[in-house]
């Protein structure tokens, strides 16, 4: 290991025992430092932001996730302080019992110590990650790529400073160098680190899931679906469907694919209707192409099999076709990556069986998959959005970060 990032993991390990001794009311009033400290500095992130933004093609789907508005770091500003707000995960006792033997039991919830990150093109995640490790006791080992280099190590260093003005050891926040090797070498650091947790595209999770000696919890890619059942109501269909494609198409929770049912396929140029006016290009299977051609003002295409599990991330979206509820819990069961899915529909019955027996963290009855977020789901900002089933699922806040141990007194008691 090169002893550049071996030292870096060893010092960032050496900060866990004082983060321990850290009082929530401490740890609030830094988070609140940051918060104004970074809106002191907006300006000079947005500049530092531009430098990544000049070398990215503004048609590459990773520029909107790269890029640094006003609105946007308010934006984070306002997370930061509604971190500090929120109570400490820290300390709950979640289960307590005695034994027959006189031992008191106590479940308890603890930091996992240090988490790394690995993440792509979004700067805010070192704004997100910090404030959440910050509030639960951990450290945290960033690992941003290329191309938001300048953008991560202003933020970073905002942070730093004012941990260091605090007087508590700014290597509770680091930034490795850009190169693979730092990558490399986080994955295998198990002596160092305890958590590594990657954001970002498909291939960057099965990168680090391949290759890490340390846990992981895989989060970020998204393959998002919503059907529109042959009961579903056509106007909150056509809101909730342009809203899912259209908010932020580069966020993982952006639909992907729109299934409908084929009773309802004459229903479909006015569920699309809205889509046409952000410009957003529909690969449509031969029944969907034939309701919408003529009918979608804008660019319309035939779906080859590549189209139906893809995450586009971009002004685009497939549209199937099924026979019923089966058929689209099929579809969603073959190409969904256990993310974020919804049904459109007025009938209970309909409603309940999609939610049974669809597999993914978030399943939606009527509305939109845009919600799936840490802060839309009222806690605080979010680490990620976790699609296995080991630990954390959905949207990992302050609970999902922290484990547990437990605690155990007697009076003298042995085993027999």
């Amino acid at each position: 290991m090169d002893d550049d990032n071996l030292k870096t993991f060893q010092l960032v390990a050496a900060t866990t025992k004082r983060l321990l001794s850290l009082s929530d009311s401490e740890i609030n009033h830094i988070l609140e430092c940051i918060a104004k400290e970074t809106e002191s500095k907006m300006y000079h992130i947005m500049s530092e932001n531009q430098k990544d933004l000049d070398v990215m093609d503004k048609n590459d789907p990773k520029y909107d996730r790269l890029m640094l508005t006003e609105e946007r770091i308010r934006g984070i500003v306002k997370d930061i302080k509604n971190v500090a707000s929120l109570p400490s995960p820290l300390g709950r006792v979640l289960m307590e019992k005695t034994l027959d033997n006189g031992l008191n039991l106590r479940k308890i919830s603890v930091p996992f110590g240090v988490i790394g990150i690995i993440f792509e093109s979004r700067p805010n995640v070192c704004f997100d990650v910090f404030s959440l490790c910050f509030k639960t006791g951990n450290a945290c080992i960033l690992k941003g790529g290329s191309d938001a280099r300048f953008s991560n190590a202003a933020i970073v260093d905002i942070i730093r400073n004012v941990l260091d003005e605090n007087g508590i050891n700014p290597n509770v926040c680091v930034l490795l160098p850009n190169d693979r090797e730092a990558t490399n070498e986080l994955l295998k650091a198990r002596d160092y680190v305890d958590l590594i947790i990657p954001r970002g595209g498909k291939n960057l999770i099965n990168f680090v899931r391949e290759n890490s000696l340390v846990p992981v919890i895989e989060t970020g890619a998204g393959v998002c679906h919503t059907y529109f059942h042959k009961d579903g109501d056509s106007e909150k269909g056509k809101n909730i469907i342009t809203n899912a494609k259209t908010r932020r198409v580069s966020v993982c929770n952006a639909l992907d694919c729109l299934i409908i049912d084929k009773e309802r396929l004459s229903d479909l140029p006015f569920l699309c209707k809205d889509l046409a006016s952000h410009k957003v290009t529909i690969y449509a299977d031969t029944a969907a192409y034939s309701a919408l051609d003529g009918k979608y003002d804008a660019t319309l295409k035939i779906a080859d099999e590549d189209c139906f599990g893809l995450e586009f991330l971009d002004y685009k979206m497939a549209v199937k076709t099924v026979s019923d509820i089966d058929d689209a819990i099929v579809h969603i069961s073959r190409y969904g990556s256990k993310h974020s899915e919804a049904i459109i529909s007025e009938n209970r019955e309909a409603i309940q069986k999609f939610e049974k027996y669809i597999d993914a963290a978030c399943v939606y009855a009527n509305a939109s998959t845009a919600f799936t977020d840490g802060a839309q789901f009222g806690l605080g900002a979010e680490i990620g959005i976790s699609t296995q089933k080991m630990h954390a699922r959905g949207p990992m806040a302050l609970e999902e970060i922290c484990t547990y141990k437990w605690i155990v007194e007697g009076n003298g008691q042995v085993r027999s």
